[in-house]
């Protein structure tokens, strides 16, 4: 190993925790599949809107990607009883099938409308299984006093690849269509899978019954809630994640194209740099918190980025200059990505192992108070305007965690 490199992963190092092998390919099929995700997500976007001029439709097909989020708890319970690393293998691979499929059609010139939406129902349907047996990998593979050190690192490979993936996806359907795009995300999709299998092992406990015989499913699943339930840490941070969804996630998503056209009057190329400032804001915040060895006060620290990301919501409702909207939403983005950080932290970190699976994917499950949260914001931007929307939604979210941190005080003094 060349001598810089090792000085970079020594021991004392936040960076050491690549010198965990097991870790370093999870983190590393993560960051692949990520960066295909996003990058389909766009694509798939463009292309239903140039086949069907239909701005419903791009909608449409956005929740039908997340459609069944509701097999969540499923898919947790799953994870909790596989191998993880195996799981996370066959998943990624089955999503470059559902690639290469995509690709079939649109080759041989049979590709329809329905095609799409059915192809992306039941990859969704498979995809729900990635998130718990991923990201329960990163506590696995880590010793606990690294489990917060590889959160970040984790989000930060996260953050990179959703800042860098729609603009290669955006890049190649300009340039080679639809084609040359899904190539690419099939391409991804199947490094991921490949860099899964030297994943060695999962280091996880296999869910079983006193009399050696593995439990149902549904035993699993309920046993998942109850866990949660009797967890003060746990079901505090997943109420988190419902308020950060309802309130906070609406804003770069639902909001920002009607403050990029109404307000700040820039085009689709504006709107971009606006995403753009953003994701620069989240990748700095996650490198940062990325670095820190042993990060400590996770509970405190999430109470205020929450605080924090919703008052630069507050902040931005105020501009009407375009560049500084841009510096404000760095700030937004920062906020957004501490809140993922120290979020994740917390659930791993105060999770057994045998139940990590579970509690990950209620954490999936809080994709329905985004769906809900993005029609009430969207709804208020039409009545009244996109600032009087973000005033809302910056004021809901930092009164609901102020809530949240006096009705579970466990959560905020971890």
């Amino acid at each position: 190993m060349p001598k810089f490199i090792a000085n970079l992963i020594r021991p004392e190092s936040p960076l050491a925790v690549f010198r965990y092998r097991d870790f370093t390919f999870a983190w590393g099929s993560t960051s692949l599949v990520t960066m295909g995700t996003q990058m389909e997500a766009v694509v798939l976007g463009w292309f239903i809107l140039t086949l069907t001029d239909s701005p419903f439709l791009v909608g449409a097909i956005s929740a039908a990607r997340m459609a069944m989020n509701i097999m969540a708890l499923f898919a947790g319970a799953i994870a909790d009883r596989v191998p993880r690393h195996r799981l996370l293998a066959v998943v990624e691979f089955m999503m470059a099938g559902f690639a290469a499929l995509m690709l079939v059609l649109i080759l041989s010139g049979q590709l329809e409308t329905w095609h799409i939406f059915a192809v992306a129902v039941v990859a969704g349907m498979v995809r729900v299984f990635q998130m718990p047996a991923a990201q329960s990998l990163v506590a696995d593979t880590l010793p606990p006093d690294r489990i917060a050190n590889g959160a970040a690192f984790n989000n930060l490979g996260r953050n990179i690849a959703m800042l860098l993936g729609p603009l290669f996806g955006g890049v190649l359907f300009n340039s080679f269509g639809a084609k040359g795009a899904y190539i690419a995300i099939a391409a991804l999709y199947i490094m991921s899978g490949w860099v899964a299998l030297y994943i060695r092992s999962s280091g996880q406990k296999i869910i079983e019954k006193k009399d050696g015989q593995v439990e149902s499913v549904f035993r699993t699943m309920i046993g998942g809630l109850k866990y949660v339930k009797s967890n003060q840490i746990l079901w505090g941070t997943l109420a988190l994640a419902l308020v950060i969804e309802s309130s906070g996630w609406t804003f770069h998503t639902t909001l920002m194209p009607i403050f990029a056209r109404d307000v700040l009057d820039v085009d689709s190329t504006g709107l971009g740099f606006l995403l753009f400032a953003f994701g620069v804001g989240a990748v700095a915040a996650s490198l940062g918190w990325a670095m820190i060895s042993n990060l400590r006060h996770v509970g405190k620290l999430m109470i205020a980025s929450v605080v924090f990301w919703h008052a630069s919501i507050l902040l931005f409702a105020t501009s009407e200059s375009f560049y500084l909207s841009m510096a404000i939403l760095t700030l937004t983005g920062a906020g957004f990505a501490s809140t993922q950080v120290f979020l994740l932290s917390s659930l791993l970190g105060n999770s057994r192992p045998e139940f990590r699976g579970r509690v990950i994917s209620l954490r999936s499950l809080a994709i329905y108070a985004f769906a809900l949260g993005s029609m009430s914001s969207g709804l208020m931007a039409g009545l009244w305007s996109a600032p009087v929307a973000a005033n809302i939604v910056g004021v809901m979210g930092i009164i609901l965690v102020l809530l949240l941190a006096v009705v579970a005080p466990k959560l905020r003094r971890l």
